[in-house]
């Protein structure tokens, strides 16, 4: 080799050394930089975070406080309730308007049956022992021999003329002479229903007394608003009970 080449070959060598120095010093740059953006949006994502949190967290606290130093709500009547709803509270119960015509029709296929058997019809109601439950109310053993059939027929007649509806005993008297022989411990043998006006369940009389499972007056009392709410007289239940065997 010449001398020239020797000496073209050592000048060469260090420019390559520096072009791999400045590609390393780039590769070196450049890692920091993208490495500051990165941690700069993960600072700013969890700044976020925090924001949401104690901002939630400070409404909870708000509402809780709110909620705790507002007087206590009483709760809704009867009538409240009704005028909230847009129906009356003693209106149309589908449910139990499905066991009182299937009640209904068992019956009268028991009546037809019966004819034809040439034997005796079942009856539509017993007479229990104890009282159903239900509605927080527990089944209660009921005294022997303190029902009175006719003294409740002279209470639903005075109860009657007390609303003003007087000219109407002759409905109630045959409608719930049907239903219950007006008698407080009466109970449908197919639906359940129990009491001077058939309520299903019983416990609804609940809302017209607690003692909704003896008491005569009670029961009457309940089943007065009930005919009131949803047939306007007692001579319209007895219409409806006419044509559908039910009220």
């Amino acid at each position: 080799m010449s001398p020239g080449s020797q000496q073209l070959k050592e000048r060469s060598a260090p420019r390559g050394r520096r072009t791999n120095r400045r590609a390393v010093r780039g590769k070196v740059a450049d890692g920091p930089a993208s490495k500051r953006g990165t941690t700069s949006k993960r600072v700013l994502i969890l700044g976020a975070a925090v924001v949401v949190l104690v901002g939630g967290g400070a409404f909870t606290a708000y509402t809780a406080v709110q909620n705790a130093s507002a007087p206590p709500t009483q709760p809704l009547t009867l009538d409240e309730m009704a005028q909230m709803l847009g129906s009356d509270p003693f209106g149309s119960d589908l449910k139990s308007d499905m066991l009182k015509a299937q009640a209904a029709q068992a019956l009268k296929a028991d009546k037809i049956a019966a004819e034809r058997d040439n034997r005796k019809a079942l009856s539509q109601v017993k007479i229990v022992d104890e009282a159903p439950g239900g509605g927080g109310f527990n089944p209660q053993q009921l005294p022997p021999g303190t029902s009175n059939p006719t003294g409740n027929r002279a209470l639903g007649k005075e109860m009657l003329e007390s609303r003003g509806q007087g000219g109407e005993w002759g409905c109630l008297e045959k409608l719930w002479m049907k239903e219950s022989g007006w008698n407080e411990r009466a109970m449908n043998t197919s639906s359940g229903a129990y009491g001077i006006p058939q309520s299903l369940p019983g416990h609804k009389m609940a809302s017209a007394g607690s003692d909704w499972q003896t008491n005569a007056a009670t029961q009457i009392e309940w089943g007065l608003s009930y005919i009131k709410g949803r047939y306007g007289s007692p001579c319209g239940a007895w219409a409806h009970s006419q044509a559908k065997g039910w009220y």
